[in-house]
């Protein structure tokens, strides 16, 4: 169970009134993520692998004490499967330009990703040479298996799917499509950054072979984010970056690079970032997350339900039980802006308006060049703000 009053406690931001509706964007910080943060900068700033003294050993301690909870966190096998990244679109691009092409491969994905799971693959087909084929959802985003096995071939090197849609809310059948990606021996990439924060993760149970996600989105910072690699598959990938932190040895010719996942992570990391993400990650693991999925899913179902009853907005996506705590709509008459916008000034309701970084999906499949509103709740938000952002959509709905 989710006690929410006390939650609301540890985001002072929230004290000012503000409704924050677009947790789908970036979430809020709690005080205790901020304060672990600080707790680093000012106690035992240093760097990390390049000293022997305390200061810096303790900070090796703490980073690589952020590695081993998130790969539990993660239910992967170990901590080497874990490299820290600043976002899921780093993540994503990792892979992308670390795995060896070759012309006659193929990429699979789908209409219904965000850009940092559709944009990197695109790219690989300017570069490499390789073809990219779009599985389109229908109009309320669900996936049709079959139009995977119908594309998925042994010339597939990869398959790449968003766990949940960041524009309809959609849980995607991740493990039945990584069924059908390991039949051919491709690799099944999982765009987890709205999955992460609202779901249990369990890499191994989703048969994935790379599992992205983003800190911020999260209760932890900008900046911070995660890339499970399957174990086997480390010593395959090629970094994008090499210097330092990266090598084991190096002559005037020549170099070896470190085995496990600080291979990809060159240069001084964002120390800070890390640290803080564990304690969000914690933060998280204290609450539970069936607890915060079943409460927000409550959340979710009366945001839905309550907008199906205005005759003047149009939703999107499919009904509550299928989706997560996202939920786009229009209304008549009205931009999405104006809506954002009308929002904002007359109650300090925060929501997100336009495209939500995946143009495809709203142009393609939805039909909607000027794109839509879209409110997304977490596990601060309450059934009076539900309440109020419903009243007012209600109003604005009438100005037509």
């Amino acid at each position: 169970m989710v006690d929410v009053d006390r939650i609301r406690e540890d985001f002072p931001l929230l004290k000012t009134g503000v409704i924050y509706f677009d947790n789908a964007a970036s979430s809020l910080t709690p005080k205790i993520v901020v304060d672990k943060m600080v707790e680093y900068f000012l106690e035992y700033r240093a760097n990390i692998e390049r000293g022997i003294y305390e200061l810096s050993r303790r900070a090796d301690e703490e980073y690589e004490d952020a590695r081993r909870r998130i790969a539990k966190f993660l239910g992967a096998k170990s901590m080497q499967e874990i490299v820290f990244v600043k976002n899921t679109t780093e993540a994503i691009n990792i892979v992308a330009h670390s795995l060896n092409f070759r012309k006659n491969n193929k990429i699979v994905t789908t209409l219904l990703e965000h850009h940092s799971n559709f944009l990197p693959w695109i790219r690989c087909k300017e570069l490499y040479g390789v073809k990219v084929e779009t599985v389109k959802p229908n109009s309320q985003g669900f996936l049709d298996l079959s139009d995977f096995e119908k594309i998925v071939d042994d010339n597939t090197k990869v398959v790449a799917v968003t766990h949940v849609s960041n524009v309809l809310g959609i849980i995607t059948p991740i493990k039945k499509i990584a069924e059908i990606a390991h039949e051919h021996n491709a690799l099944m990439v999982v765009d987890g950054a709205q999955s992460t924060p609202h779901l249990k993760i369990d890499v191994k149970n989703l048969d994935c072979d790379f599992f992205a996600f983003s800190g911020h989105k999260m209760c932890g910072p900008t900046g911070s984010g995660g890339l499970y690699i399957r174990e086997d598959l480390l010593e395959t990938l090629k970094p994008i970056y090499v210097g330092g932190g990266t090598v084991e040895y190096v002559n005037s010719e020549s170099y070896r690079l470190h085995e496990g996942p600080t291979k990809f992570e060159a240069g001084t990391p964002a120390i800070g970032e890390v640290i803080g993400l564990k304690a969000a990650v914690e933060y998280l693991e204290s609450i539970g997350l069936e607890n915060i999925e079943q409460y927000e899913r409550m959340l979710s179902r009366k945001i839905y339900e309550g907008l199906m009853e205005f005759p003047n907005v149009e939703v999107y996506g499919p009904e509550p039980k299928f989706k997560l705590s996202v939920t786009s709509f229009n209304v008549d008459g009205l931009g999405p802006h104006d809506v954002a916008l009308i929002l904002d000034s007359t109650a300090k309701i925060a929501v997100r308006s336009g495209m939500h970084c995946a143009q495809p999906l709203i142009r393609i499949v939805l039909g909607k060049p000027q794109g839509t509103v879209r409110a997304s709740t977490y596990l601060y938000n309450t059934k009076d703000e539900v309440e109020k952002f419903l009243s007012v959509i209600e109003q604005i709905s009438k100005l037509k």
